[in-house]
């Protein structure tokens, strides 16, 4: 093709916001924090710079992960001794806590709820450049990356959740976007961490995936349904791997799938990106996650249910029990948790007729808890990166919040 297979890629990970921005380097393979080219960590790099208090943690799982964590406390203005609301940022797949804080901070979430009084908390998911440390293990380790989305259910969202909840003596709030909505919607379910949670926004709300519209992103999930990934050895999802750009170039020679308009054919055609704001994304590198974690994403699309990961029938026996993977009944979330929803009629990904299935799951939530937002020209990256969503969403969030303080 005549797009440069790395020029493709850098498209196809800004688009899969389902499937998120930063550096990807080569020292982080070893067991060492490795915080970008010049040392510095999040807080340093960006947010600092604009004029924030900014606190750098550590979160060790129980499966012993070590997470980073930052932390904004307050505005800046100060207002450092009043009592403020933590709230808990958590990306999608494919990249970092960085998403939050890539527009300037009157467009990021993330300083606009500091802002408005808020204690804002950013979290890295394992294997990102942040987080890939391990007690015992090695990034470079296939066993390192032997996790899905059901360990991010079981261990880090619990570990960053009661940290937090240790370090500020008070629920939280959360706010997640693609992914992050499905590991909190699927441990709503389970009724973990309820007691610490105080309410829940979700911006394009992944938890059915049978109506995406995008040619790249249904050949992507049949190749990893039918674990063609195995060929290539890959234990880590290393956007910027040979390997990985190998399977990349095999998806864009798929019939219907057009490489040269990746972003409008995976994530639909978003409407208010800031041009400056994409570039700082594209400069920035895609993250890492496991292969594993990319087929069980595609197991939702192929199976249009909420399962946990399916091992096959006779690894499932031993792994579960039962010859099937239990599946998560969104219709368990407790019905007096306060929940808003938002998502775009021009998202390829999160898609108005799934977000309508998950709505039905939650037809008998309490009508005051559950508040929805639908925005007609919005797509996927919108809901994070749109020039326009300090006004259209963001504003909403914050009083959404203070309805529940």
């Amino acid at each position: 093709m005549a797009m440069s297979i790395l020029s493709c890629l850098r498209i196809f990970t800004l688009v899969m916001f389902v499937l998120e921005p930063n550096r990807v380097l080569g020292s982080r393979h070893f067991g060492f924090i490795s915080y970008g080219d010049n040392g510095a960590g999040m807080c340093a790099s960006t947010v600092a710079p604009h004029g924030y208090k900014c606190q750098e943690f550590e979160v060790k799982t129980d499966d012993g992960y070590i997470l980073s964590v930052q932390r904004i406390p307050q505005g800046r203005v100060g207002g450092g001794g009043q009592i403020r609301q933590p709230v808990l940022l958590q990306h999608g797949v494919l990249v970092d806590g960085a998403t939050w804080l890539l527009s300037p901070p009157e467009e990021s979430v993330a300083m606009i709820l500091a802002d408005n009084g808020f204690d804002v908390w950013i979290s890295n998911t394992r294997g990102t450049r942040y987080s890939r440390r391990h007690v015992t293990l090695d990034a470079r380790d296939s066993e390192y990356w032997n996790w899905s989305w059901d360990e991010l259910i079981v261990h880090d969202l619990p570990s960053v959740i009661d940290f937090i909840f240790k370090q500020t003596g008070q629920k939280i709030h959360y706010v997640g976007h693609s992914m992050g909505t499905l590991i909190a919607l699927a441990s709503f379910s389970e009724g973990r961490e309820i007691d610490k949670v105080k309410s829940a926004a979700l911006l394009s709300p992944i938890a059915y995936l049978s109506h995406m519209t995008t040619a790249l992103g249904e050949v992507a999930a049949r190749a990893f349904v039918g674990e063609i990934t195995t060929i290539f050895g890959l234990a880590e999802f290393n956007p910027k791997s040979g390997p990985v750009n190998k399977l990349l170039k095999f998806f864009c020679a798929q019939p219907g799938v057009n490489c040269y308009d990746l972003m409008t054919a995976i994530t639909g055609k978003n409407c208010c990106l800031n041009s400056s704001t994409v570039e700082i994304f594209l400069n920035d590198e895609p993250q890492s996650t496991s292969t594993k974690n990319l087929v069980h994403l595609a197991q939702t699309v192929r199976d249009g249910t909420l399962s946990k990961y399916d091992y096959g029938s006779n690894y499932n026996l031993a792994h579960y029990g039962e010859t099937k993977p239990p599946k998560y009944n969104l219709g368990n979330i407790p019905r007096d948790l306060p929940l808003f929803l938002s998502y775009g009629g021009q998202d390829a990904l999160s898609d108005s007729k799934d977000v309508e299935t998950l709505l039905d799951y939650l037809k008998f939530h309490d009508v005051d808890k559950l508040h929805v937002q639908y925005i007609k020209n919005y797509a996927h990256a919108d809901f994070v990166m749109a020039t326009n969503a300090n006004n259209l969403v963001y504003n909403q969030i914050i009083s959404f919040f203070r309805n529940y303080a």
